[in-house]
């Protein structure tokens, strides 16, 4: 869930430019296609960085991109047609949900220097996911949830689908499938450009969640959100295929009921050709399908069980779940499987009969970051001895092979890059909880800086006066944890001092990373540790560690319980200390680490006193059913687990502090999570501080003064119930 991980860690992210080369809208580093070099741009003009020599040649400027009469067009994200004679611009951009995903796309033709705009004559701002076809003489589009392809010389506007509607969606994807499945571009082209592939989301039967806009005008108005709540029936979702001449559509025939599975991926593999994954509605099966485009017949080549939960590509794909990795001439793909229990790698034959380990031992990938199928070899992200941090390996594709090492092993903490595809280059970040984020351009496979001076070595600053530790706690459970702490700058073991703890605890997101930054409160305004706090954060099982499937996936069915009891105990063995002020515990998180707060303030009050829980989900039966059935079942059949769970069941047990903040525009953890809650505390008669943000979203980012007073809020009741110092 991206906002649930937007609040949950301080991210160490290097980015140079950005491009929409794949079908998802990603920012990342655009490679020129023979790797050796980047491109980047500053709003208005497109410039090519060699990464050997560093060299800056200037490729597109701001006249070229400003339209007759107007001033020049704002880049957010460009792409290059595969001829490499023309450009397309993505220009005047506007949020759906998350990301700035609708606005304008222009063209660029090199040959004839004339920049045209797309869909002409549509509403502004109404395009999206514009990409040419592969022989770049069209270009696709949705526009108002419509397929639709455009002649670039001519101009000549063809609709594809004529039944869009803001509850029957072709091309893109509704809010469930976007948050939880990271599906938001829904068209492929095909390899030879004559057909379109796309996913139609039918969610006319989904009941709508009305927010209410009370401040933008004098009358209150309603905004609906198609919006599935844990244990109803997902959208039927389809995927069809149509001539971009027009014509009827061709259905896939998928066996099994459209509202109980899902559709969460789908690629081309050749002209006549597709292949879909299915899940099932509890996410416990995986198929992979191929699917004749002339008839629409499918076929079950490769199937995956899990009695928990089957990950799916986003996972090991930086949340893109997009493209396939084909290799040996689409004779074989890479896949990434639980199935002996850690995330690894494995190569399958075509017709899913063969499957071969590549990274063999008791340790999980992370990510693939290349294949170099020149080279025989793979590059991934992985941590075998420590989950706090990550590194680069490579392993052969030979199954045979040991993996290798790749990042500097004196470096310890969190490494990162960003390979070419040629896999000669690649960007190397680098951060660790004492040590600022740096990155440096290396050669692979040696790891060698590009150019010295800028080197990583010769830019590190380490500070030797850093008051975090990394630790691991056991508790009286058994369980071990990774956990980190953050003392006061002037520590005295001879005094008592405020902690605060700092959590999440879902499987969205760890909050132990080695990352720079990850162990300063972003809320708070000040330095606690100048302050006299001491700051805490453990990961519980189910967190996204690298620990093993068993790790991950010990919360099935026990979010609430099973994570908690974790954080308490271990809570419980960090207070043993004597410079802890037991009276003086704070805890607090935002959306899945609201819900955490609320919990452990909750059901173990004689631990935390205070508690700063920031739209949290207050009724898991109130939470999405993607997110909410793939972790805890289905509440038709358990919903003992959904009660057990929710911070409402413990509502009457409040002794100590609480700030409860919510927005009411919250499209992701509904404003009702709050008052329902809200209202269960007032039953009982415990005495709470609310602050509801007013048409605010799941980050509380919008409108004027908003980030100081969330601050200014955060800061003084922090202050004022648990205060810092030593005593």
């Amino acid at each position: 869930m991206f906002l649930k991980k937007q609040f949950c860690v301080t991210l160490f992210v290097f980015i140079i430019g950005v491009t929409f080369t794949s079908a998802q809208y990603k920012t990342v580093i655009r490679f020129t296609p023979d790797g050796n070099s980047y491109y980047i741009n500053d709003d208005v003009a497109i410039s090519k960085i060699n990464i050997k020599t560093g060299d800056t040649v200037s490729l597109i400027k701001k006249e070229q991109l400003t339209p007759a009469g107007e001033t020049g067009l704002t880049i957010a994200s460009f792409a290059f047609s595969v001829d490499n004679t023309k450009l397309l611009v993505f220009t005047n951009t506007a949020k759906v949900w998350r990301y700035k995903t609708r606005g304008d796309y222009w063209v660029l033709d090199f040959a004839t220097k004339k920049l045209t705009q797309l869909g002409k004559g549509k509403p502004s701002q109404s395009l999206m996911y514009a990409k040419f076809s592969p022989d770049g003489k069209k270009a696709g589009y949705v526009s108002e949830h419509n397929l639709f392809t455009e002649d670039i010389a001519t101009g000549k506007i063809s609709q594809l689908t004529f039944d869009g509607t803001r509850k029957l969606i072709n091309g893109t994807f509704d809010w469930v499938y976007e948050e939880e499945f990271g599906c938001r571009d829904g068209f492929r082209w095909s390899p030879d450009g004559t057909n379109i592939a796309f996913w139609q989301v039918d969610a006319t039967k989904i009941r709508d969640y009305l927010m209410l806009n009370t401040t933008d005008s004098n009358y209150s108005h309603i905004v609906p959100v198609e919006y599935p709540k844990v244990g109803e029936a997902p959208s039927p979702v389809k995927i069809g295929v149509i001539n971009v001449s027009g014509g009827n559509i061709q259905w896939m025939n998928i066996e099994g009921d459209p509202q109980q599975h899902y559709l969460p991926r789908m690629e081309w593999v050749d002209g006549n050709t597709l292949v879909v994954q299915q899940l099932n509605r509890k996410q416990q099966e995986s198929k992979l399908l191929y699917c004749n485009i002339l008839n629409g017949s499918s076929k079950t080549f490769f199937t995956e069980n899990d009695p928990a939960w089957v990950e799916i590509r986003s996972y090991w794909n930086e949340d893109d779940p997009t493209g396939w990795d084909w290799i040996n001439k689409a004779k074989q793909f890479i896949w990434v499987s639980e199935k002996d229990g850690w995330r690894h790698i494995y190569k399958i034959n075509h017709d899913g009969t063969q499957q071969t380990l590549l990274t063999n031992g008791k340790y999980d990938i992370e990510s693939i970051k290349n294949i170099d199928e020149a080279s025989n070899f793979i590059y991934f992200m992985a941590s075998p001895e420590n989950a706090t941090q990550l590194y680069l390996y490579k392993v052969k594709m030979d199954g045979k092979s040991n993996a290798v090492l790749v990042s500097p092993a004196a470096l310890k903490g969190t490494h990162d890059y960003v390979i070419a595809p040629n896999a000669k280059w690649a960007r190397h970040s680098f951060s660790n909880y004492k040590t600022a984020g740096v990155n440096e351009w290396i050669s692979l496979p040696d790891h060698k800086a590009v150019n010295a001076a800028n080197s990583i070595a010769s830019t590190i600053k380490t500070s030797d006066n850093s008051t975090v530790k990394y630790t691991t706690i056991t508790t009286d459970d058994g369980v071990t944890v990774d956990a980190w702490i953050n003392s006061p700058r002037n520590f005295d073991s001879t005094k008592k001092y405020a902690v605060v703890f700092y959590v999440y605890g879902e499987p969205a997101a760890a909050t132990t990373k080695d990352i720079y930054g990850n162990h300063q409160n972003y809320l708070y305004n000040g330095d606690m540790s100048d302050d006299g706090y001491f700051q805490v954060a453990v990961d519980n099982r189910g967190t996204p560690s690298l620990k093993g499937a068993a790790w991950r996936k010990a919360i099935y069915r026990k979010i609430g319980t099973i994570n908690v009891r974790d954080m308490a105990m271990a809570a419980q063995k960090i207070l043993d200390k004597p410079y802890f002020d037991k009276d003086r515990v704070a805890v607090w998180g935002w959306s899945g680490g609201g819900s955490s707060t609320l919990n452990l303030l909750f059901q173990y009050p004689a631990i935390f006193k205070t508690g700063i829980a920031i739209a949290a989900v207050g009724n898991q039966l109130f939470y999405d059913n993607i997110y909410q059935e793939r972790y805890m079942g289905l509440p038709q059949e358990n919903k003992a687990d959904f009660i057990n769970g929710s911070p409402i069941t413990y509502a009457k047990n409040l002794v100590g502090n609480l700030l409860y903040i919510h927005g009411t525009g919250d499209d992701n953890v509904h404003y009702s999570n709050a008052e329902v809650l809200l209202n269960e505390l007032i039953k009982f008669n415990k005495q709470f501080q609310f602050m509801p943000y007013p048409n605010r979203t799941h980050s509380i980012s919008e409108g004027e003064g908003t980030g100081l007073h969330l601050v200014t809020l955060y800061t003084n009741y922090l202050r004022t119930y648990c205060p810092p110092g030593a005593k």
